[in-house]
């Protein structure tokens, strides 16, 4: 069975913005090309969702967005996946139960990695072990 992976927006982010990390100085949008490239060369499934393009199309100007959305619609290895109105309200109750310091969108992500029994791939330390509590396995690319 192919390997599965949820990518949080920030990780896309990280590579198409080529982003270091402040306090190290650590190429962050390195380790997410080389990820992918290990993605692709093990012909791994990456799971996007509307949300994702959603927050996407938030950052990035009309043209940006255009051209990286592509990356989403035409790679064999990505696959889109929706959220069910039963999920999302689950997603609204765990936002209610951490007090909301996990944010919806964040929620969101967390529970289509597990739908999909993918692996959570994401830079937020705080999301990583908010994610352990829902059985959900996250991960930075550095990691993998």
């Amino acid at each position: 069975m192919k390997t599965g992976y949820y990518i949080d927006t920030c990780i896309y982010l990280n590579l198409w913005q080529k982003e270091v990390d402040d306090n190290t100085g650590a190429l962050l949008w390195k380790f997410t090309k080389e990820f992918l490239e290990k993605v692709e060369t093990e012909n791994s499934i990456v799971y996007y969702s509307g949300f994702i393009l959603k927050e996407l199309k938030f950052i990035l100007t009309d043209e940006e967005f255009d051209k990286k959305k592509i990356l989403f619609e035409s790679s064999p290895n990505f696959r889109r996946v929706f959220l069910s109105e039963e999920e999302y309200n689950f997603a609204r109750k765990i936002e209610k139960e951490s007090n909301y310091e996990v944010s919806f969108y964040d929620i969101i992500h967390m529970l289509l990695a597990k739908k999909t029994k993918s692996l959570f791939i994401t830079r937020d330390n705080k999301l990583i072990e908010f994610s352990e509590k829902y059985s959900v396995i996250a991960r930075k690319p550095e990691q993998l």
